[in-house]
């Protein structure tokens, strides 16, 4: 045998090898031993290709077509999505409407309400992605917020108190260090 014995069997084998070893299997010639090695299967999967073999005689093929192309939507699902991905970069250019990122979701509930098409959320960000539909405020996640509210004497020595920041303070947390490096706003 030429290819891995984790290979699928239709890449490593012939149609006309398994049917001369499934063949050989129902006249006794081979046992299910030697059938199960040389097709490189166990007993289950082997006991299911001679039961397929009985059912279908000299129709018997190994060779399959997917019945689904995988990965892929049609045509015209990709140009409703752009469509409405053009429109929501439309309402973000605006200066008058206080829109400033892209709601995939509503573009989502859009397709399947205006065109009767179903597609899901992460087809949509990646279209967005490769179409450079991406939101380019850095202003909000670069921001960060900060209140002094000294209540005593000590607490004028204290670190600010975060409000607000871009980031989660897990992966960044807020030290005086970094507080001191940031570009503070405090509130009145």
């Amino acid at each position: 045998m030429e290819g891995k014995m984790t290979d699928h069997i239709h890449k490593r084998l012939t149609d006309e090898q398994v049917r001369t070893i499934l063949d050989r299997y129902l006249k006794k010639e081979l046992s299910g031993e030697q059938g199960m090695n040389l097709l490189g299967l166990k007993r289950r999967g082997f006991l299911k290709w001679v039961r397929r073999y009985k059912e279908q005689g000299k129709d018997f093929s190994i060779e399959y077509k997917r019945s689904n192309e995988h990965r892929k939507i049609s045509d015209a699902i990709e140009k409703n999505i752009q469509n409405e991905l053009k429109i929501e970069k439309a309402l973000i250019d605006n200066p008058a409407m206080t829109v400033r990122f892209y709601n995939y979701s509503f573009i989502k509930d859009q397709i399947e309400k205006k065109y009767q098409q179903e597609v899901s959320l992460p087809t949509i960000i990646d279209r967005a992605k490769k179409r450079g539909f991406i939101s380019q405020d850095r202003r909000k996640r670069s921001m960060c917020i900060f209140r002094r509210i000294p209540a005593t004497y000590s607490d004028s020595f204290r670190p600010p108190i975060p409000i607000h920041s871009g980031r989660p303070f897990r992966s960044n947390p807020a030290t005086l260090e970094g507080v001191m490096k940031r570009r503070w706003i405090i509130e009145p």
